[in-house]
């Protein structure tokens, strides 16, 4: 009975010390404490175009409703030539502001703007034969920026976004400068002043720019211990691509033109409909794609409708210039409201209509017989066709005989020799159809007197 005993309390000794060994593993296993802090679904979110304001507006959507799901990892999957600092700018900070990870796969080129979005991500993952780096500042033309303030601006932005991600800053600063020069150690080689630094995946991996490599997605969701069950692709809306092309500067540029000009010209040269239509077409899609991307609102739309109807009713209502001067007013507001910045849409606007005034210049030299201007300019001659007979040259009709058209009372219209004139008798009355003879003249009076029959 004894041993009996003794054997279960040995049995239930040795089961205590068997949960407590696995329980403690459990306990200090970093591995399942990570797999514990990072459960959620992935949200994946596609970087792959010029960096510019749409796309800036879609990040924003997409890492909203990241948050709104309580997603555990966000996969930014870029590609990208660069583009705006300033959108690349707000993109940095809504990685630095979210509470959810993020880690940046890099599927091609990560370069320029690029390179600061992925180095403010947790963790950066590249794909064989991708790239990041050569994030020097360059303007709308492709030629590198001279100005010293910027310069040094945006290399402290990149060295800041690589100080947070614990990276080496010195190759931040030789991304951004190219008069930086940068010893790159690890990989025994230095990237003189003069030259950009650019890193290839394998590259980018020594030197700590990259935390691994990976061929998919999947690979870079469980090398951030995470499970690839729970997956949501994020892509733009048909709203938001057209967005993100109509708010490229090139194509705002052309948009603000088409409407600059489509409309005056309408005005100036009014009844073809057609440049009417492209002018307002121009200024509503201008319009839209500033207010899908975010930066126009009501008040934007509202100075646009009033801008478009008072230069309609320029076209009706004889105000001398002024509705249509307070619709250019109100277009213009409408315009530059609807923008992101103002300095921005200062060039935009300024090239469009110093453009749009050639167009509308060489349409009204073409077209000069149409323009709105003959409503003040008196078109008709007088000729001796149309009747008119020069006072010098009036004698001649002294003698002629013609026939009355309109009762004379004392004055009327009659026919002598084939042509309508004003004429007046010499004293009462002479009824329609009447033969009449020319008495005298007298400067532009020309005097009849009734033939007797």
């Amino acid at each position: 009975m004894r041993m009996t005993v003794l054997k279960r309390r040995l049995g239930l000794l040795a089961m205590s010390l068997l949960w407590s060994l696995v329980f403690g593993v459990m306990l200090l296993s970093p591995a399942t404490a990570k797999a514990a802090a990072q459960s959620g679904a992935v949200y994946v979110i596609p970087v792959k175009q010029q960096i510019e304001q749409g796309l800036g507006s879609f990040l924003e959507r997409a890492f909203q409703e990241a948050k709104e799901m309580n997603a555990g990892l966000i996969v930014l999957e870029i590609d990208t030539p660069g583009g705006r600092v300033d959108t690349a700018g707000e993109i940095g900070t809504l990685l630095q502001e979210t509470d959810i990870p993020t880690v940046a796969f890099i599927r091609g080129d990560a370069a320029s703007a690029g390179s600061y979005i992925a180095l403010n991500a947790d963790k950066i993952a590249m794909a064989p034969g991708s790239m990041i780096g050569s994030a020097s500042m360059v303007d709308g033309m492709g030629n590198p920026v001279e100005d010293a303030k910027l310069v040094s601006w945006w290399k402290a932005q990149m060295v800041s976004a690589a100080e947070s991600s614990g990276r080496n800053e010195q190759i931040a600063a030789g991304m951004a400068d190219p008069k930086v020069a940068v010893e790159l150690t690890e990989l025994g080689r230095t990237v003189e002043a003069g030259d950009i630094v650019a890193l290839s995946a394998e590259e980018a991996l020594k030197v700590g720019y990259s935390d691994t490599m990976a061929g998919t997605v999947n690979e870079v969701i469980e090398f951030m211990g995470f499970s690839g069950n729970e997956v949501f692709e994020m892509e733009l809306t048909f709203s938001e691509k057209l967005a993100s092309f109509l708010t490229n500067p090139f194509v705002m540029t052309l948009l603000l033109f088409m409407g600059i000009a489509g409309v005056l010209i309408e005005l100036i040269v009014p009844g073809f409909g057609i440049p009417g239509v492209l002018g307002i077409t121009g200024f509503v899609l201008y319009f839209f794609g500033n207010s899908v991307a975010g930066f126009a609102g009501m008040e934007t739309w509202l100075l646009f409708v009033i801008g478009i109807a008072l230069l309609a009713m320029e076209l009706f209502v004889p105000s001398f210039g002024i509705l249509g001067v307070i619709g250019s007013i109100s277009l213009i507001f409408g315009v530059v409201q609807a923008a992101y910045t103002t300095t921005h849409v200062a060039w935009s606007l300024g090239i469009a209509a110093v453009c749009a005034l050639i167009a509308i210049v060489v349409v009204a030299l073409v077209f000069k017989e149409r323009g709105i201007w003959n409503k003040f300019i008196l078109s008709d001659s007088l000729s001796r066709e149309n009747g008119y007979i020069p006072v010098q040259e009036r004698d001649i009709l002294i003698g002629l005989t013609g026939i009355t058209l309109t009762p004379l009372r004392p004055s009327g219209t009659a026919d002598i020799g084939g042509q309508r004139m004003d004429v007046v008798t010499a004293g009462g009355f002479i009824p329609s159809g009447s033969s009449i003879r020319v008495l005298k003249t007298d400067g532009t009076r020309i005097v009849v007197e009734q033939v007797p029959e």
